[in-house]
């Protein structure tokens, strides 16, 4: 595995543990040329999934892509990200229809930070709803405020 720092070969792996159900490994490992630490994340191969565009085009599905949008909605949130990226792209794999539409990945996202973390989620509605006035913001803040309140219903 290739270092991070100072691009060596060679490193060994200090700890590894499942994570996501099982379904990939992650791995604490430590450069044997510079001595920084790193970690690495090793998952089952599977068969590539096509993502279906607003305008039609197709691409390969880029977790990477994926990671940054929810990335730049959880920014100085605790929200571990990799773990919500993991379950929605465990959630798209396990779906196994080869071909996803972009806005069910968008759905997903929303869904996964609703349930963690509602500033990040508004963050993100924001931009993939591409909110252009305040006027819209505001809708969506109503709007979850009011179902989490009638999710409170009957509480003391």
């Amino acid at each position: 595995m290739k270092c991070p720092s100072c691009g060596a070969q060679s490193s060994r792996v200090l700890d590894s543990r499942p994570v996501e159900e099982g379904n990939s490994i992650r791995r604490r490992r430590e450069c044997e040329g510079c001595g920084k630490r790193f970690t690495t994340y090793e998952m089952i191969e599977t068969a590539p999934i096509t993502v279906v565009k607003k305008d039609g085009s197709r691409e390969l599905f880029d977790r990477h892509k994926l990671a940054t949008g929810i990335l730049r909605a959880c920014q100085k949130r605790p929200v571990d990200v990799e773990q919500v990226v993991s379950e929605i792209e465990t959630e798209i794999v396990n779906a196994m229809l080869g071909e996803i539409p972009s806005h069910q990945i968008g759905e997903l996202a929303m869904r996964k930070l609703r349930e963690i973390d509602e500033v990040a989620y508004v963050r993100f509605v924001s931009v993939y709803r591409e909110f252009s006035d305040i006027e819209t913001f505001l809708a969506e803040l109503y709007r979850l405020r009011g179902t989490r309140d009638r999710g409170s219903e009957g509480t003391v």
